[in-house]
């Protein structure tokens, strides 16, 4: 009896039957199928309605579990009884009914032989609960003859522990009392018909275990009892110890502990200093990061629980992701591909409807059923981003490259690259077979830095462009990124197209002779590198008897900086110089840079600067080994650009100190202020008659070469610009104008950020504003800049003051505004 909807353990159950339902990593249906076969059943007839094909799919003809089954379908409800009717074509001799949606051992056997040897119609498989409120009961005479049926009795009425099963041994002359038209059930029409008429029925009590696992709570409770072997059920896994089974392909960190009794399926992944805790089951391919723990609950196929993320007598459906420090509390259920943001916490009893999104932070105590931010828009920031293999996997790449690139024209060229991981290459590759699915041709580029890619689609009939990395501050995540025809980040018009024909699956798929071709484009390096140097003003870029440092974070910028050092002729001393991804991924960007400063001390060095991974960064070193922040990078930048070229155009930041502008306005130079987004500052800068752009983390744009950022190419203007202002860069340093700049944030629901911005318009209305990114409040003696975030529930704060300490001060101030704001829409 395979026909369950299981509604009362939904959502659970909301996308799969309730035999479906995973039981120790197997379905509950396949245990009873096992427990057949142990007891001599091979021939097998199910009965099918609620997402019958679910069932189907999984057993098959039933050979592979060493038995023959078939399937009757039920187009309407018929009850327990009609179902059986249904198939009777398939019943023509003495036939047991079980129930494929509870968890038992019982002797099958046993009640067959008590059934012989009564010479029974119907013999009812009855077990003793200690609760039967919720079931059928089932009064018998010594000789096991049955005297009265008594459905879910009040305890007024409960004269007995015996319950009905759903396990029964009858004869084909059943069908004599099932009525052929309609619903009907054994317990409550059958049954009584056979007792009514003085027909052989009989009661026979089961030993053994039997659970009828109708709630979360007993769900969980038989997780419990199988794995204190109170039920004798086929576990599958190497047993470590008593009570602890590991599935193959599974590994275990040294330093995490798994404390048991415990199941781990096969290809989980347990990460360093995290706990897998009594009574807890994962299931396939669950990955568990750093020191997360796991107790008393169960965990379905294909989930993640991200660094310090508690989880503790929940049951969680398969592909749920639960980021950092989110908390799953006793009782909570979540359907299957929730997502439960970073410091979420669902609290006790609460159920999340499946395909639900819990935003960062928030505290769910209420069930989750209709309500939902849907599904996260797939592009951040910088790209498409996140956890490797979990949120960034191949058949995503696959799809994603197919939407974007059936934006392009069928036969069109693009340009792909990656940094030197084993997950970029992996991603990579998926990217352009979805692009030669849909009949665009890729020039692979293999491993590159973003500015050679940038450069070569700029300098090619390429219709655009991807590269594929690590993140730079989460190893375990990946960014895929796109680019335009110049080489730029595309825009969100763009982004919003990509993510409708991804979504819609609104693929071009070519015929077979349209299929895209791959190719390695020869010289992109090379090429890049002359036409860098042909872009500076002073052509003669050449430096003898100048002294870098330079840090190449194991990057690909290894694979550039040689052919650019040449050109320069300056005495370099390289640091971290060959591409290593294990090396990039363990780079400390300040760490690194302490370390230059060191060095340029100690050989006496004009400049030393750490270059990223990905060289679109760096972090710059002066001659006295003091490491420049990046709004001091940015200003030093800014005040030599200016002092040689009058009248520049540059294009900053909305959020820059005052002392850009005051730069700017004694060398006569024009500033266009620019969004916080990468994209907003590229396209900006990639207009007429702007000469450099630059971004508060360490990103420089020089539009004559390339309007994107490119850490080479600064390396080089620097270089150029102190040669021509023959000062020492710490002289420069030291005479930047003070700048005193604070961040803070502040925790804001997505449906409050609308209103907080409204209401702040308001309240600052006679006050000067700048409006280009959030709310810019200019004062006399700064500023203050409000701007929510696009991918977090947090409002951004930005103030400036006359010192670090009235910053602060209007920091708090705009804080305590935005509060009140907040505490308003939710009174």
């Amino acid at each position: 009896m395979a026909g369950g909807e299981g509604t009362r353990l939904r959502p659970l159950t909301s996308n799969q039957p309730k035999p479906m339902l995973p039981m120790a990593n197997r379905p509950l249906m396949e245990h009873v199928v096992l427990l057949l076969r142990r007891h001599g059943f091979e021939e097998i007839v199910v009965t099918v309605a609620f997402m019958a094909n679910a069932v189907r799919s999984y057993f098959g003809d039933g050979s592979e579990l060493g038995v023959r089954m078939v399937y009757a379908t039920e187009e309407t409800p018929l009850g327990t009884a009609g179902s059986v009717l249904n198939a009777r074509d398939e019943l023509d001799e003495r036939f047991l009914v079980i129930s494929g949606d509870v968890l038992t051992d019982v002797d099958l056997g046993a009640i067959v032989a008590f059934h012989e040897q009564r010479g029974a119609l119907a013999t009812l498989g009855l077990h003793s609960v200690p609760n039967p409120l919720e079931f059928g009961i089932v009064i018998t005479r010594d000789d096991g003859s049955v005297e009265r049926f008594l459905e879910k009795p009040s305890w007024g009425q409960v004269f007995s522990d015996t319950i009905n099963t759903g396990i029964y041994v009858l004869e084909p002359e059943i069908f004599d009392f099932i009525p052929a038209e309609g619903a009907s059930d054994f317990s409550g029409e059958v049954f009584p018909a056979v007792l009514a008429a003085k027909k052989p029925i009989y009661g026979c009590i089961s030993k053994g275990y039997w659970e009828d696992v109708g709630t979360t709570e007993a769900y969980l409770r038989a997780h419990n009892d199988v794995l204190d072997r109170r039920v004798l059920v086929e576990v599958d896994g190497f047993q470590l110890r008593p009570g602890v089974w590991l599935g193959k392909g599974s590994t275990i960190d040294p330093s995490a502990m798994v404390e048991g009794p415990a199941i781990i399926g096969d290809n989980c992944s347990v990460g360093p200093g995290a706990i897998v805790g009594q009574y807890a089951t994962l299931g396939d391919n669950v990955r568990i990061a750093d020191v997360a723990e796991i107790r008393h609950s169960v965990l379905g196929d294909n989930c993640y629980v991200g660094s310090g993320a508690r989880v503790e007598g929940a049951a969680v459906a398969r592909a749920c992701d639960l980021r950092e420090h989110a908390r799953c509390e006793p009782g909570a259920v979540l359907g299957e591909n929730c997502r439960i943001g970073a410091g979420a916490e669902v609290r006790a009893g609460v159920k999340v409807y499946p395909f639900k999104v819990v935003e960062a932070g928030a505290l769910v105590n209420s069930s989750i059923v209709w309500e939902s931010r849907g599904s996260r828009s797939l592009f951040g920031r910088d790209g498409v981003r996140g956890i490797a293999n979990v949120d960034i996997h191949p058949e995503l790449a696959v799809r994603l490259s197919m939407a974007w690139v059936s934006t392009l024209g069928r036969g069109a060229s693009i340009t792909a690259s990656r940094d030197t991981s084993r997950t970029a290459r992996m991603l990579k590759r998926a990217v352009m077979v979805g692009a030669n699915a849909a009949g665009v041709n890729v020039g692979d580029l293999e491993v590159a830095t973003v500015p050679v890619v940038r450069h070569h689609i700029r300098n090619t009939p390429s219709r655009g462009g991807l590269t594929v990395r690590l993140a730079a501050d989460d190893p375990q995540s990946v960014v895929i990124r796109f680019f335009d025809a110049e080489g730029l980040d595309i825009d969100e018009n763009t982004q919003r197209k990509i993510e409708r024909m991804y979504y819609r699956e609104e693929f071009r798929r070519v015929l077979a002779p349209e299929i895209g071709d791959i190719d390695f484009p020869a010289r992109a390096v090379e090429q890049y590198t002359a036409d860098l140097i042909a872009s500076v003003p002073h052509q003669d870029v050449r430096a003898p008897g100048v002294k870098l440092v330079l840090d190449l974070s194991y990057g690909s910028a290894s694979f550039v900086m040689p052919n650019v050092l040449a050109k320069i002729d300056a005495d370099v001393l390289v640091v971290n110089p060959f591409a290593h991804t294990a090396g990039m991924i363990s780079v400390d960007r300040n760490a690194n840079a302490l370390r230059v400063a060191e060095l340029v001390r100690a050989s006496g060095s004009q400049l030393g600067a750490v270059v990223d991974a990905d060289g679109e960064h760096l972090t710059i070193v002066d001659d006295q080994g003091a490491v420049l922040s990046d709004d001091q990078a940015l200003l030093v930048l800014l005040q030599l650009v200016c002092a040689t070229e009058p009248n520049a155009r540059v294009v900053l930041p909305v959020s820059v100190p005052d002392a850009a502008a005051r730069i700017c306005e004694e060398a006569g130079a024009a500033i266009t202020y620019a969004k916080l987004s990468s994209a907003n500052l590229m396209e900006l800068a990639a207009r007429p008659g702007v000469v450099f752009a630059a971004s508060q983390s360490g990103g420089f744009i020089w539009p004559r070469f390339l309007p994107a950022y490119d850490a080479t190419a600064t390396v080089v203007m620097l270089v150029d610009l102190l040669a021509r202002r023959g000062e020492p860069l710490s002289k420069l340093v030291a005479s930047l104008p003070s700048a005193h700049v604070t961040h803070q944030t502040v925790p804001t629901a997505w449906e409050s950020k609308g209103l907080v911005m409204r209401s702040l318009v308001e309240a600052v209305s006679d006050r000067k504003t700048v409006l280009v990114d959030g709310i810019k409040v200019v004062e006399p003696d700064g500023w203050a800049l409000v701007l929510p975030d696009p991918e977090h529930p947090v409002t951004h704060v930005w103030a400036e003051g006359a010192s670090r300490q009235g910053a602060e001060a209007r920091a708090a101030e705009y804080v305590g505004v935005i509060e009140g704001l907040i505490a308003g829409t939710t009174a």
